[in-house]
């Protein structure tokens, strides 16, 4: 602990020339003539609390609906999030691995899904209690806000060591409306949506309802998706109100084309992997959720919200045949049957402390899951004997507090903490090879200090330290790492991993027209759950020792009237400093996160409804194995999307069309790290259409 304190506080030096050098540029706001601003103050609750954005000290951004609706194609949440630093987005267009998602480096590690971020829709978790969280239950045709919280956020929210993604879908107009939209695209690309919301006396509704068919442009990627998603909020009285969150998705098919070596990729990107098509490899899932939400303020100060969810899960797969690895069998038709459910609570009051303003907030949360997962034998896509049996459990309990004072019109402290305490345990039902039962406990406290002090109107500086953590999943305590005995069940030794982090930044408005966003971190990782490779179907994870320094900017900029110019700039720098299973690779970088990353968006909108928006995304060379001895080469993609809002009375009319990869660039949309036999990519798409109407009709 003394030396990682040490190491920590030298990686400061930059960051504190750094803070230096925004209070010195902090004043070129005042010779900018004014102008209006299209990022008004925004209120977020990210922070469990309602409160601007530019206040909370930590890295936090807000994308609104006109970058995540209008025009988009709205295959994954990276269309819209491309444009907060700070994140890594891979595998949009492979529907069974679902969206991986790296928020300062955390989740790169995933094969599938996302880990180390904490995701949240209207309040409800779609992150398991072990850690798991997956989007594929979220329709963009119906999300009005993102709220994406960068840093370790454990404090607030237990394992989330890389942050929060918050997404709030729309609520229901005062004057009620139907929608209709179809989208189509190259690839066999169509889309149907009906959406419908409104304000009957005291309740508040939106419907949405959307089908996705898409044959991919790689063989063997076929898709299926229907989503249905229903919000309602009834107002019991003028102080309290209680929402009704009702989902359901249906993919009974998402092809999985695999990744392919080098070779193979030069030859033909559009292949699928011969194993895979084999294998029939792929899956199929339904699943439904049922969440409430009750909301009641006592006067102006106090307010108590509760929420309860449940959800229910079925997922089948057939992964990839193995590789005929004589005591590995080629378990990979996997079959999982899920009950996630739980809830929580939270008081909240602000009033005064010893006459300053003063925030306070205490919560709870309660999460359980239960997995029952079996494994059978692959038999070249057919489903053969039973292999592994087991009940996996969870059950996560945290309790937190955060206090917010203000100590003088300009200075604000926060100071908070959280205890968590996560049990996972598995029953072995399959016992021909001995009984695996294991359980394991985490006991984890988080503690966080904040300062933010409002330097001119406008602009605030902050800087906050946090611990935070994140435990391995079931999936990562795969047993055993180290001999690859996949005939065997039960946990392996690998622990939860810690986290020290160390934050500086800068934001808030420039002369009303310039929304500027600078964050700069160091941090220690310990014991970070690294994976050390891929085996069959299956991969394998030991504990590293991690430093990671990065540094996220974004500038928003209103040219002139109807110009926006939105930029974001991602360094990162992270490497291993031990590595259990290799202590040779100590000092090599982490796989799977690019150095830089930039993102450049220029967005014309016009008062007449017509818009016209090109964007441009360049990320750097990237590692995709522990011993970085292969890269995924560099790559820029650029997109241009346009449209025209038409309204006519009570019917308004939108069509559009988009251009994704606009300069037809050869690049990997995944990366697999640390795969088998060099099977590390999967190719992009080259230049292709999209296009599509919604029409609306308000009553």
């Amino acid at each position: 602990m003394h030396s990682r304190r040490h190491t920590a506080l030298r990686l400061l030096i930059p960051i504190g020339l750094f803070s230096f050098a925004g209070l010195l540029a902090a004043p070129l706001a005042e010779p900018l003539p004014a102008a209006r601003h299209t990022t008004e103050e925004i209120i977020v609750n990210a922070g469990r609390i309602d409160k601007p954005v530019q206040r909370i000290p930590q890295a936090l951004s807000v994308v609104s609906r006109e970058d995540i609706q209008p025009g988009r194609q709205q295959l994954g949440l990276d269309e819209s999030l491309a444009r907060v630093p700070g994140l890594f987005f891979q595998n949009r267009y492979n529907f069974a691995q679902d969206l991986r998602i790296a928020m300062r480096g955390f989740g790169a590690r995933a094969n599938f899904g996302i880990r180390g971020i904490k995701v949240f829709v209207d309040g409800i978790p779609s992150t398991l209690a072990d850690g798991q969280s997956g989007v594929d239950d979220i329709d963009l045709g119906a999300a009005a806000r993102i709220e994406v919280m960068r840093g370790p956020s454990s404090s607030l929210y237990g394992s989330a060591a890389g942050g929060v993604i918050s997404i709030h879908t729309e609520t229901g107009p005062k004057r009620p409306f139907i929608e209709a939209g179809l989208n189509f695209g190259d690839f066999d690309q169509q889309k149907y949506q009906l959406k419908a919301g409104g304000q009957y006396e005291r309740l508040n509704y939106l419907l949405n309802v959307s089908h996705l068919a898409l044959d991919g442009h790689r063989q063997h990627a076929r898709l299926a998706h229907t989503l249905f998603n229903s919000k309602w909020r009834y107002q019991l009285d003028p102080k309290a109100e209680l929402t009704l969150i009702v989902n359901a998705v249906d993919s009974p098919i998402a092809e999985d084309p695999g990744a392919l070596n080098e070779a193979a990729v030069a030859n033909d990107r559009r292949q699928a992997q011969v194993r895979n098509v084999r294998s029939n490899a792929g899956e199929e899932l339904a699943q439904q959720k049922l969440g409430l939400v009750y909301k009641k303020s006592f006067g102006d100060k106090r307010q108590l919200l509760l929420r309860n969810y449940y959800t229910w899960r079925d997922f089948d797969a057939f992964l990839p045949l193995g590789t005929h690895i004589p005591f590995a069998p080629d378990d990979g038709a996997v079959a999982l049957s899920r009950f996630f459910f739980g809830g929580g609570g939270q008081y909240s009051h602000v009033g005064t402390f010893f006459s300053r303003a003063n925030r306070f907030v205490i919560g709870f949360d309660i999460d359980r899951q239960q997995d029952e997962r079996q494994r059978f034998v692959n038999k070249a896509g057919v489903r053969g004997g039973l292999s592994f049996d087991q009940v996996e459990q969870a059950a996560a309990y945290g309790v937190y507090v955060r206090n917010e004072l203000a100590f003088t019109d300009r200075l604000e402290i926060s100071v908070g903490g959280r205890y968590d305490r996560l049990a996972l345990s598995l029953r072995d039902r399959f016992l021909p090879n001995g009984d695996q039962s294991s359980k394991v406990d985490f006991d984890e406290f988080s503690p966080m200090l904040g300062i933010s002090w409002r330097a001119f109107e406008t602009v605030h500086l902050y800087a906050n330290y946090s611990l935070a953590f994140e435990t391995p999943t079931f999936s990562e305590l795969a047993n055993p790492a180290r001999n690859f005995n996949l005939n065997l069940g039960g946990f392996n030794n690998v622990k939860a991993q810690t986290a020290e982090s160390f934050e500086v930044g800068i934001k808030g408005k420039l002369a009303r027209r310039i929304y500027l966003d600078i964050a700069a971190f160091a941090m220690q990782v310990e014991d970070e759950i690294t994976g050390i490779g891929n085996i069959g179907n299956r991969a394998f994870f030991e504990n590293a020792d991690t430093r990671r320094r990065g540094l996220e900017a974004m500038l928003v900029m209103d040219m002139f009237k109807g110009l926006k110019l939105s930029s974001a700039y991602t360094w990162s720098d992270f490497e291993f400093e031990r590595l259990e299973a290799r202590p040779a690779l100590a000092g090599k970088t982490l796989p799977g996160i690019p150095a830089h990353q930039f993102y450049l968006e220029l967005a014309w909108r016009h008062d007449s409804g017509a818009y016209l928006i090109w964007d441009l995304l360049l990320v750097d060379a990237l590692f995709v194995n522990n011993a970085n001895s292969v890269r995924n080469p560099a790559y820029k993609v650029a997109n241009l999307r346009l449209g025209h809002e038409l309204g006519a009375g009570k019917l308004r009319l939108a069509p559009y069309l988009g251009i994704n990869n606009l300069f037809n660039e050869k690049y990997n949309a995944n990366t697999r790290l640390n795969a088998f036999g060099g099977r590390f990519f999967e190719p992009a798409p080259r230049r292709h259409f999209y296009g599509g109407i919604r029409l609306r009709y308000r009553f």
